[in-house]
């Protein structure tokens, strides 16, 4: 009898209601997701990341999100959020990408999309219905995070 190997790629879709908790059903699955590959080395980024963007999709829109987590050949880990406003937030759209406004210090939000140029190793989006039929099928949004980010973080913080 052979030996069973987890495939080094793998894809979670998750489809999330318009709901406060989203982001909450959002960081568990991945967290699951993550430790079940035996990925932590990329969890706080990715559970962070995931969470900021899945909070945007339930604020900034009315309808439902999904995230998409997939674990690609060169151990780079891609999350995408899908949501239904077509608008692209910088540092999603065009370059340059540094234009996301500055937050005052007393602010209580509007901090999650300078993280993701802090933590993701590469990020983009695109609006979803190039067509007159299609236009209102929102966008997607995604990040990148080696599996090695954890490492040099902790390299850093030594």
């Amino acid at each position: 009898m052979g030996t069973v190997s987890l495939p080094a790629t793998w894809v979670y879709a998750l489809r999330l209601p318009h709901d406060p908790r989203a982001a909450r059903v959002a960081r568990m699955t991945v967290r699951a997701a993550l430790h079940s590959h035996g990925r932590q080395e990329a969890l706080e980024a990715v559970e962070l990341l995931t969470s900021e963007l899945v909070t945007n999709a339930y604020r900034h829109t009315s309808g439902p999100a999904s995230l998409r987590l997939t674990a690609l050949a060169d151990g780079r880990l891609r999350v995408g959020v899908w949501d239904s406003h077509p608008r692209i937030p910088a540092p999603f759209g065009e370059p340059p990408w540094d234009r996301v406004p500055r937050v005052p210090a007393e602010a209580e939000g509007g901090r999650g999309l300078h993280l993701v140029q802090q933590y993701a190793d590469s990020w983009g989006g695109w609006p979803l219905g190039d067509s007159p039929l299609e236009r209102g099928a929102g966008k997607l949004l995604w990040f990148e995070v080696s599996g090695r980010r954890g490492e040099k973080e902790r390299e850093i913080a030594t």
